[in-house]
C-alpha cells in the first residue's frame, strides 16, 4: 500500500487519514480526489483493504479521510424516526455532521496536506445509514463532486418523499444494493430493492443518465473512472 495512515482527532471526531508521503500533484490533468467516509468500529477494521483496492483500481492520486461516528442512529439521519430494528430511535443530527465535514474536516485536510482548492474534488461515501447520509448530503450541499452510497437505508421513514421534492447538486452518484438484501422476511427490508430503484429514477430524472443493471446502479453526468466497492462506499 502506497498511502500512509495517520490517526488523530480533527475537531470532535477521531479521523483515520490515508495520504501520500509527499504533497499531492495533479496527474495528467486529472484533479486530486479526496474521499470522505463516516465509519463505525467495524468499518475501521476494513479500511486497509479498502485503500489497497482503490490503489489497485484507481491509482494513487487521492486522499481518504474516515471519521468515526459515535451514535450511528443519531448522527447520520436528518430527522427523528421511531426504531426500525431494536429499540434505538433515529435522531436528527445529520445537519451537524455535514457542518463538521464542511467547516472542520475539509479545511483541516486542506491545511494539513497542502491541497489546492481549485484542483481538488471531494467525494462522500458510506454504507447503510452512512449511505443514506451521503444521499441526503447530495441534496443539501455543493461541496461534493459525487457520492457513493452502498446499501443505503432508503427505507428510512419519509426519505423518498423528501428526495422527490428536491434536486441533487452533485455530478456523480453511485448506488448499490446487495444481491440478497431485498429477499428477506423482514417487512421493512423487503421493499429496499423497490426503494433503491426509485432513488435511481429520481437521480436520472434530475439529469443523470446511465443504464440500470440488476441491483447496481451508477448515475453520472460525466464518465466515472472505475466503480466503487460494494461493501465500503468507494
Amino acid at each position: 500500500m502506497t498511502h500512509q495512515k495517520t490517526i488523530s482527532f480533527i475537531g470532535s471526531h477521531e479521523c483515520t487519514v490515508f495520504h501520500l508521503p509527499s504533497a499531492p500533484k495533479e496527474e495528467a490533468g486529472q484533479p486530486f480526489s479526496v474521499l470522505i467516509q463516516p465509519v463505525d468500529s467495524h468499518d475501521l477494521g476494513e479500511l486497509d483493504k479498502e485503500i489497497a483496492f482503490i490503489e489497485q483500481h484507481y491509482g494513487n492520486n487521492f486522499l481518504f479521510a474516515a471519521f468515526k461516528i459515535q451514535k450511528w442512529n443519531e448522527e447520520l439521519t436528518p430527522w427523528e424516526a421511531p426504531p426500525a430494528f431494536g429499540k434505538i430511535p433515529f435522531g436528527n443530527k445529520a445537519p451537524s455532521t455535514l457542518l463538521y465535514i464542511e467547516h472542520e474536516l475539509i479545511p483541516a485536510i486542506r491545511r494539513l496536506y497542502g491541497l489546492e482548492q481549485s484542483q481538488t474534488r471531494y467525494y462522500l461515501g458510506g454504507y447503510s445509514l452512512a449511505g443514506l447520509f451521503a444521499l441526503w448530503a447530495s441534496y443539501q450541499s455543493t461541496s461534493f463532486h459525487g457520492i457513493a452510497s452502498a446499501s443505503p437505508s432508503v427505507w428510512f421513514k419519509n426519505w423518498l418523499d423528501y428526495a422527490a421534492q428536491r434536486s441533487p447538486t452533485l455530478q456523480l452518484a453511485y448506488l448499490s444494493l446487495g444481491d440478497r438484501e431485498e429477499h428477506t422476511k423482514t417487512e421493512i427490508m423487503s421493499h429496499v430493492g423497490e426503494c433503491i430503484r426509485r432513488q435511481y429514477e429520481l437521480y436520472r430524472k434530475a439529469g443523470h443518465t446511465a443504464p440500470l443493471s440488476g441491483t447496481r446502479a451508477t448515475t453520472s453526468k460525466t464518465t466515472a473512472n472505475g466503480q466503487p466497492k460494494d461493501s465500503s462506499g468507494y
